[in-house]
């Protein structure tokens, strides 16, 4: 395969409306006004800039990355997303004029369908309060590889998991070991890795990149404070990766996941002259 810039460049990529998004949009009376929204940088060996309003936010924005959270307010917003030094005119990803509403907590995940190609999906955390010791699992397949099966221990507990699917369960909360095989095969082909799930928290693992490229990786994000009543809009932070980014990022985090939430992302490839 080419290098995703080349993919993204040349794909004319157009995201989607993602539908039957309840859940997002009928958050609690204290998130009404404002979203919690992430993002995950899950396509290898493609930094970007970010631009939002055409003002340069974010810099060389590494893969494997975590941005968020981030309290959104509703707006409209102008996006551009470019390979690094690139001018917006040239831009990888573009959303103009989008209308941002408030009231949901979501992660947008930049990564690889199945097939390889670059695509945006957005997923629902489910962030309702769980039981007292309990912590709470997502395991989301946004990788360029077959179906496959998430161990807990080595034993199957997510079976023929498929890009971009998820699966959840909540559970007693403590260490565990995780391991990605092959739907139904013994070879494991992400892992194993040791997580550590605290009371009242969500942890979402995203399995990355591209099997044919040997690019396989793990993301870890984590959303706190999910035990009891909160008094505030959940928090988190990628367990595995970096978070330390700009403010800008967040913002293009929080605009990107509601306008696919909403239906209303669109999605331009620019042909840049160097690959025409």
């Amino acid at each position: 395969m080419g290098t995703v810039a080349a993919r993204v460049a040349r794909a004319g990529l157009v995201v989607a409306a993602i539908g039957a998004l309840g859940a997002a949009t009928a958050a609690p009376a204290y998130a009404q006004e404002t979203s919690q929204v992430f993002v995950v940088h899950g396509i290898p060996d493609q930094p970007v800039d970010v631009y939002v309003n055409g003002e340069p936010t974010l810099s060389d924005f590494q893969p494997g990355e975590v941005a968020g959270p981030l309290d959104l307010a509703a707006g409209s917003y102008d996006i551009a997303v470019t390979a690094p030094g690139d001018p917006v005119e040239d831009a990888l990803i573009s959303v103009d004029g989008a209308e941002v509403p408030g009231g949901a907590n979501l992660s947008l995940v930049a990564h690889l369908s199945e097939e390889g190609e670059p695509t945006l999906t957005p997923f629902v955390n489910d962030v309702s309060q769980l039981a007292a010791g309990e912590a709470r699992v997502t395991a989301r397949h946004t990788a360029a590889a077959p179906a496959v099966d998430i161990r807990v221990g080595g034993e199957p507990v997510f079976s023929d998991l498929t890009n971009p699917q998820e699966a959840s369960a909540d559970v007693p909360a403590g260490p565990i070991t995780v391991d990605v095989v092959l739907a139904g095969a013994d070879d494991v082909v992400l892992g194993p890795a040791e997580l550590s799930l605290a009371e009242g928290t969500l942890t979402i693992g995203y399995a990355i990149g591209s099997a044919d490229d040997d690019t396989l990786d793990l993301v870890v994000q984590e959303i706190t404070d999910l035990a009891g009543a909160p008094d505030g809009v959940p928090a988190g932070s990628g367990g595995f990766a970096a978070t330390g980014v700009a403010a800008g990022w967040y913002l293009l985090a929080g605009v990107g996941a509601l306008l696919v939430a909403g239906g209303l992302l669109r999605i331009a490839a620019a042909r840049r002259a160097a690959l025409r």
